[in-house]
């Protein structure tokens, strides 16, 4: 009888783990619908707990990437205003979405950060078509929006006044929201209010550039995504193109899911200069992911143990000892 080739034990396990990886990929990406359909975070802009926290998202997690409508998406605001049917949502630990998106569109590492409102177009006028230049697209006034369909049924239009879905804001040229629990939903900056600057999420007299999802880091104390345009005193988030503006549908990767703690920390353990490595992760994320890797390594030797012990002591085995012994007697 001839021994198993050692070569051929190997391709057949490095096979095999390959074919359960594979496996592995194409059911996330039947369950998420996008590919990829894991994203790593790398800041702690979206941290709850210095320490980390199960169910909110912190650096280190990975994070499954939903492939859920633009139109679906619930906001900050729609969530915590009580005469909106999505009244109550929440998602890791606040009201409103947590969506992925590129910033203008470009290219880079996306942003994951929470809806907080969503600005539509209320009333419109078609524009010029026949103008050179966008800023003679719109002769009677408005905002031009290169991604709204005019009543002329053509893409791009000429927005005179917003509204937002969950606020009191309507048919408004400039928006103004107070986040104070009055005017709409409580938003907690988490820093001391001071002279002209709110404990509480304040949008002033901002006229958008375009329709759109205003977004915000939940550990960025009100410094919204697209600046101080929206909000006073926010740096706002860049790409090659400027600040970030409201996220357009064209923008969106996807809607985050649910959450795998840790994880992600030794995909940030391998990333070369360009990324932050893990200087965000939390400290016990480290313990946990020890945890985890010492309990893969280490469960199977316990069940072999544990399944062994469980064998000697069943009755089959009981049975063929006490046979054994007759046998020898005899």
């Amino acid at each position: 009888m001839t021994g198993s080739n050692p070569f051929n034990n190997l391709l057949r396990e490095m096979a095999l783990a390959v074919a359960m990886i594979a496996f592995l990929v194409l059911g996330l990406w039947a369950h998420t619908g996008t590919m990829p359909p894991l994203v790593v975070v790398e800041s702690s802009s979206m941290i709850h707990e210095e320490n980390g926290e199960v169910g909110s998202i912190d650096a280190g997690d990975l994070i499954l990437v939903m492939d859920t409508p633009y139109d679906n998406i619930v906001t900050f605001a729609e969530a915590s205003d009580r005469n909106n049917k999505y009244h109550g949502y929440e998602s890791h630990g606040m009201e409103g979405d947590v969506i992925i998106y590129h910033k203008n569109g470009d290219e880079g590492t996306p942003i994951i950060h929470r809806a907080i409102l969503r600005v539509e177009p209320s009333q419109t006028t078609s524009p010029n078509r026949l103008a050179t230049n966008t800023s003679d697209y719109c002769p009677d006034g408005g905002t031009w929006d290169s991604a709204v369909i005019d009543e002329d049924g053509e893409i791009g239009t000429c927005v005179l006044t917003w509204s937002v879905p969950g606020t009191s804001v309507t048919d408004s040229e400039t928006i103004t929201i107070r986040f104070d629990g009055y005017s709409a939903g409580y938003y907690d900056c988490k820093r001391m209010a001071h002279a002209n600057v709110e404990p509480y999420l304040v949008v002033w007299n901002w006229q958008p550039k375009h329709s759109g999802i205003v977004t915000l880091g939940d550990n960025n104390q009100c410094s919204v995504d697209q600046g101080g345009l929206v909000v006073n005193g926010s740096s706002g988030i860049h790409s090659a193109s400027g600040v970030a503006g409201p996220v357009r549908e064209s923008w969106l990767v996807g809607v985050a899911g649910g959450e795998i703690p840790w994880l992600g920390t030794v995909k940030l353990m391998l990333s070369g200069a360009d990324s932050p490595g893990t200087q965000y992760v939390p400290g016990s994320s480290f313990l946990f992911l020890a945890m985890v890797i010492g309990g893969i390594i280490f469960a199977p030797v316990g069940l072999e143990v544990m399944l062994k012990k469980i064998m000697q002591n069943s009755p089959e085995m009981q049975q063929a000892k006490l046979e054994v012994d007759y046998s020898s007697e005899e």
